[in-house]
Formats: structure tokens, sequence, C-alpha cells
């Protein structure tokens, strides 16, 4: 079911490594040409083209756009007790982690009457974008606006697709997560079209553009964020999910194998890999897998996950061989099932969020470990960082001087303009001495 990649007694460049990662490389190229059409047919349709794209893709016709009060009323109302109360500990949890990722000002005295203050401000206005289509993430809803809460965000508005099988509303347990943070503005909008009434807005609707568009989705949702980037700030492309496990020979076979597929149910083009040292282990999983596989309730969808370019299990030579591979690749899910996972975590430096020991599963930060689950995918984990309380605040230095300290550095200023050909920044200094002593213009 999946295929085995062995890359034993082979010498690798970072290069090589990058071309030898499992990508479905074809499947992002083509979704970022539909989703930037979707994008601009939505920036110039608005509304029209919502429900163009709403009938096509969610087979929903004639629903309610902007969610009623009472759409999020009813969903709170009906909400099954167990799920809601898991609900609010997800979103005390979350909210005790992304409360840490909120910096404190900094004030640097550069000298007497010199200062700058580093503050950090909340963006004005927040789109989150919540999938619906093969799984109702409500627990995405925490995800994103808590940390957009934590940061100071007042306005947020939520775009969540239409579900045929609910009359074209959103999904009643996404619209009580909503409800629960009381976010009260949500528009029944899905997949690349939502992302780009955010950026855009919809003025028939009264949908204001959002300054950052955040929230996970398939590669339609990830390439539509690309589309509307330098319109919008966006969080990372958290597209179609993937996992990385790193294993060594005493791993519990079925603990592996239990977690690939627990990625593999997202979504037919999730990307599930094993990296492995030992052989026996690889076999011993890819029995497990087909097994499991075979009697999971989304076996079609898992097995197309796990038979695709993207999902592999990887054969290499040692743990330094695993590290270069694994710090390639980037994973947005990073499981370290080793005898040493605490000791070996710091060694693996590129990943959306690392899972220490086989007692940490993916599962868990999904929902429960009061981490955030929307992260980078696609390798964007080399350079980029997942959803935070920081996603929604801009670093700003604030810079105060008086007269005598900008007096100790007129002549620097003055220097460095005329060394640039910019002698109007120096006057623009020497402005603020003129019929100043000639003691002071000595200075």
């Amino acid at each position: 079911m999946v295929r085995t990649i062995d890359l034993r007694g082979k010498s690798f460049s970072p290069a090589d490594l990058l071309a030898a990662v499992p990508r479905a490389t074809q499947a992002r190229a083509e979704a970022l040409a539909a989703a930037t059409q979707i994008v601009e047919d939505v920036r110039s349709g608005g509304e029209a083209a919502l429900r163009d794209q709403a009938e096509r893709f969610d087979r929903v016709t004639g629903h309610a756009i902007r969610v009623p009060a009472e759409h999020l009323a009813e969903a709170l109302a009906s909400v099954d007790p167990e799920v809601r109360a898991a609900l609010e500990t997800a979103i005390e949890r979350v909210r005790r982690g992304s409360a840490a990722q909120v910096p404190a000002p900094q004030t640097t005295d550069i000298g007497p009457g010199a200062r700058i203050t580093q503050r950090w401000q909340p963006i004005t206005r927040a789109g989150v974008y919540i999938p619906g289509g093969k799984a109702p993430l409500a627990s995405s809803v925490v995800m994103n606006v808590v940390p957009a809460q934590v940061a100071g965000v007042t306005s947020i508005a939520l775009a969540s697709p239409p579900q045929a099988g609910h009359d074209g509303r959103v999904h009643p347990t996404i619209l009580a997560a909503a409800a629960l943070l009381e976010v009260e503005e949500v528009y029944a909008i899905g997949g690349a079209g939502a992302i780009g009434a955010l950026a855009y807005g919809v003025s028939e609707l009264g949908l204001d553009p959002v300054d950052v568009v955040t929230g996970p989705g398939n590669n339609y949702v990830a390439s539509a964020k690309r589309a509307v980037a330098g319109v919008v700030g966006t969080d990372s492309e958290a597209g179609a999910t993937e996992i990385l496990i790193v294993a060594d020979e005493n791993a519990d076979a079925d603990l592996v194998a239990a977690d690939l597929i627990s990625q593999a149910e997202h979504d037919e083009q999730a990307s599930a890999v094993l990296l492995t040292d030992s052989a026996a282990l690889a076999e011993r999983v890819a029995e497990r897998v087909t097994a499991r596989a075979e009697a999971t309730r989304h076996a079609e969808r898992v097995a197309a996950a796990l038979s695709g370019p993207q999902s592999a299990i990887v054969l290499v030579d040692d743990r330094r061989m695993a590290e270069s591979f694994s710090n390639a690749y980037a994973p947005e899910h990073l499981e370290l099932h080793l005898a040493d996972a605490a000791e070996a975590a710091s060694r693996f430096t590129s990943a959306g969020a690392v899972f220490v020991g086989a007692q940490t599963p993916v599962s868990l930060g999904d929902y429960m470990a009061g981490s955030n689950h929307v992260l980078p995918t696609g390798g964007q984990a080399r350079y980029a960082s997942g959803l935070g309380a920081y996603t929604f605040l801009r670093p700003q230095q604030v810079i105060e001087y008086d007269h005598d300290a900008l007096a100790r550095v007129r002549s620097g200023v003055v220097a460095l303009a005329d060394a640039e050909i910019l002698p109007a920044h120096g006057e623009a200094v020497e402005a603020r001495f003129a019929g100043a002593s000639g003691a002071e213009r000595a200075e």
C-alpha cells in the first residue's frame, strides 16, 4: 500500500535531499492555477461568484451566506454536552499556550534622552477559515480564534463551507464552537473562494476586507493564500496534512501505523511518511498499515493517501542521515518514536510541531495539547512557523530622541547622508539646529 524509498548507502547534498523527499508536486501546481482563478472570480464577481462556487463545489443553492445569529444560538444549544465540554477544555488550554506567545514591550535606552521602545500591535481585523468538507474541523475554530483574541484582535470574521447535509448551513459543531468564542460574524463560504472573499471583501454581504487570513485547508486553500499574498497577510500555507515519523528498531509498529493512518484519513492528498534505519521495523509497519487501513472507517480515502507519491516508507543508514532527511523535508507534524526521543529532539530543527515520544501522538496536538494545529506544510517549516498569537501581531519600534540626544549623532547623520548622496537627509537634521551657537554646531 505504501511505497518504499531506500536511501541506504548513498550520499546526498542538501539539494539532493530536497529532491528526494516525497511530495505531490503536480497536485500542488494544479491547485495553484485553479485557486488563483477562483480568487479572481470572487474579487470581480462578489456574491454571484460565491453562489456559483457553492453550487459547483458544495452542491448548495439559495443558502444564507451571512450566517444569522439564530443559527449560532441553535447550534450552541443543541451541541452534544460531551463535545461542548471538550471544546471548552481545548479553548482553555490553547488560551494558556497562546498567552506565552505575546511578547512584553521592551524599552532600550540608547543614550541620554534617546530611547527605542519595541511594542507589538494587534492587527485590526482577522479572517479565519475553517474546513468543513471531508471533516468539519470544529477544533480549528479554537486554534484560529483563540490566538487572535489573545493577541488583542477585536474584529474576527469566520468562513466555513455550507453543508448540503445541513440545508446549506455551516456545520453545526463549527457554529457551536464559534458561538462559544462569541464570534458573531460567520459566513457560509468554502475553499479558495472563502480566502478570496476574506481578502477582498464582498460588499453585498457586508463583508469588509480583513488584514490577515489564517486557517488550514486542502491544497486549494493553501494556494489561495499564495494568490492573495501582498493584498493581506497570511499565516503559513497550511495545506494538505503531513506526518513524518522517525522511528528506531524498538518502536511499536502498531502505534506507528495507527499514527500514519490518523493523518491519512484527512484527505487523499495527505502525506504519511515513516523514516527509519531499521528494515525490520519498516516491514512490520507496512504489514500493520495494510491491516489497519482496511479496517478504518475512511479506508478508501486512507488508501488513496498512502498510495500517493506524497507518502512512503524511507530507509536510511543511520540517525545522522535521518536527522538530515527530516530537516530537509520539514514536515508539518514530526513524531519521534526513538528510545532517546527527548534528547534527540533538539537536532530535529525543521518541523511545524515536534511530538516527542510514543505517548505524544499528533492527535493530541490536533485537539488537547494546548499547542496549535495550524502548521506549515509543503516544506515551509524550514522558514515559517505555525499559527500563534504572534501571527496577529505586528512588531513596531517607537523612537524618541530629545534635542541634546539628536545633537550627539548630528554629525554622523550628515556624514552618512552625504556619503549616500542624499543631502536633504542631513539638511533635515541641520534644520533643527538653525541659529545654534558655534559651540552647539561643533558638537
